[in-house]
């Protein structure tokens, strides 16, 4: 098991979910924790958090990843001892919509390209020239089901998902040589606000998805991400998928 203490782990989409739960398991191991996200407040409460339980550094700034420049920008106006980032975690994502296409809204497709994939290039762009200058890193990307199989109505999201598999096996060609790693985890249904996100708010409609099963925590996807990053530096975990025993593929659910 490879240490992590006085790693630099920077976590994207760390104000709840997943993210945040990833911020908390690498902090409990000691690495020092980059986080970043749109809501500050929230990224305010949890660097106290860690910092208090866990003892270690931590460093946070508000960021929109879908906004190039500002993606650019923050990681260059980083504090030089915050800038030589070991670990990204690329978990910053979402789902708008559950509708077929000849229905679906623009400007949900616009919100899940624009953050699940461009925004994922961004900061893998900006963060991947000083792991190769470097001579080490990781980057795991947070994937979905979704990514490996369709679901009716599922289009644009799952393209988005199916996008991020692409990509990590792309780079994991261009980074050949490297040093650095690059994996994916793919979860299925984790309950977070992901399906309130979805339902543009509508908490009702998110809380029938998960009833009379037992679904991911985000705790359980954060534990799959730090065994990744935990290999002997040799060893590449290309692709995690992570399910719920009470799903065996998108469409098939057992409920209670």
């Amino acid at each position: 098991m490879t240490s992590l203490k006085k790693m630099i782990v920077f976590v994207t989409g760390a104000s709840s979910g997943i993210g945040r739960s990833c911020a908390r398991a690498f902090a409990r191991e000691g690495a020092s924790i980059l986080m970043a996200a749109r809501r500050a407040d929230r990224l305010n409460d949890l660097a106290k958090s860690l910092a208090a339980e866990y003892g270690v550094p931590v460093y946070f700034f508000a960021l929109d990843v879908r906004n190039q420049v500002e993606v650019a920008q923050s990681l260059t106006a980083l504090p030089d001892e915050w800038k030589p980032i070991d670990v990204l975690v690329n978990n910053a994502g979402l789902s708008r919509g559950l509708d077929k296409l000849p229905d679906g809204l623009i400007s949900d497709w616009e919100e899940m390209i624009d953050t699940n994939v461009k925004g994922l290039l961004f900061v893998s762009r900006a963060v991947l020239p000083g792991m190769v200058a470097r001579g080490r890193g990781h980057v795991i990307n947070i994937g979905s089901i979704a990514g490996h199989e369709l679901y009716p109505a599922g289009n644009v999201y799952c393209a988005t998902k199916f996008a991020v598999k692409a990509l990590s096996r792309g780079l994991r060609l261009d980074l050949s040589g490297t040093n650095i790693r690059v994996s994916t985890v793919d979860p299925g249904m984790v309950e977070t606000e992901f399906s309130e996100v979805r339902f543009h708010g509508d908490a009702g409609r998110a809380a029938k998805v998960y009833q009379g099963l037992t679904p991911l925590s985000p705790e359980d996807v954060a534990e799959a991400v730090l065994f990744c990053a935990t290999r002997p530096p040799h060893v590449n975990i290309s692709e995690v998928i992570v399910m719920p025993t009470d799903q065996a593929s998108t469409t098939m659910i057992h409920r209670r």
